[in-house]
């Protein structure tokens, strides 16, 4: 039996409250104040990790630890992510290391096209990237460390020659999605699109250059 749950299912669980659900992956950032710091509270996930045979991708940098965890063999969150999120709050704690989810985030980059098959090598020859998951039709791309944005290509029905065929996916904590969609308003944006919101908000700068805010919320 299957251990997957929702993103609702795990905002829903105690313990979690370090944590925000983005793009199928749960994510928090640690404030270590110093890279020793950082270094313990990677020691102590590795040994949570390790005990658990469940291991989060972690980046450590001099002020501060993010982490990502996701089960891959259900294509999202498990409950295995529920519980190593827990565990993992609970050793930063102890080291008094706070959690922030402010800046936490992720950008895609997704390219319209009438003829997806036909664009995407050519965007995979430019980045060096590898093909994304089969249950994307083959058709999204994906830096093979994990460092870099996934690329996806959006079907076109007819040409656009007077909007622009790139933007931005760029999904964001929930409960600050709102402050910033209002602050790309105020900073002379304007909204185009909020038909599919709390799913995404699509936004376009002064030149007409989009861009999509996107949670977790109104896809399940």
């Amino acid at each position: 039996m299957s251990d997957e749950i929702t993103a609702r299912q795990f905002h829903d669980s105690d313990g979690v409250e370090d944590w925000r659900v983005l793009l199928g992956t749960a994510q928090t950032r640690f404030r270590t104040g110093s890279f020793t710091a950082g270094v313990e509270l990677v020691d102590a996930i590795g040994e949570l990790a390790e005990g658990m045979n469940h291991h989060p991708d972690v980046d450590l940098r001099y002020a501060t630890v993010t982490v990502r965890t996701s089960s891959h063999d259900v294509g999202g969150l498990s409950k295995r992510d529920l519980t190593l999120a827990r565990r993992i709050s609970l050793a930063a704690k102890e080291l008094d290391l706070p959690a922030e989810t402010d800046g936490l985030l992720e950008v895609e980059i997704a390219i319209d096209a009438l003829d997806r098959p036909a664009v995407r090598p050519f965007w995979r020859a430019v980045l060096g990237y590898v093909d994304g998951p089969e249950e994307d039709e083959g058709l999204g791309l994906g830096d093979r460390a994990g460092y870099g944005p996934p690329v996806w290509f959006q079907q076109m029905d007819a040409p656009r020659p007077q909007r622009n065929r790139i933007h931005l996916d760029v999904t964001v904590p929930h409960d600050q999605v709102e402050a910033r969609v209002t602050a790309a308003i105020a900073a002379g944006g304007h909204l185009v699109s909020d038909d599919r919101a709390p799913a995404f908000w699509v936004l376009a700068d002064v030149e007409g250059n989009e861009a999509c805010l996107c949670t977790w919320r109104g896809r399940d």
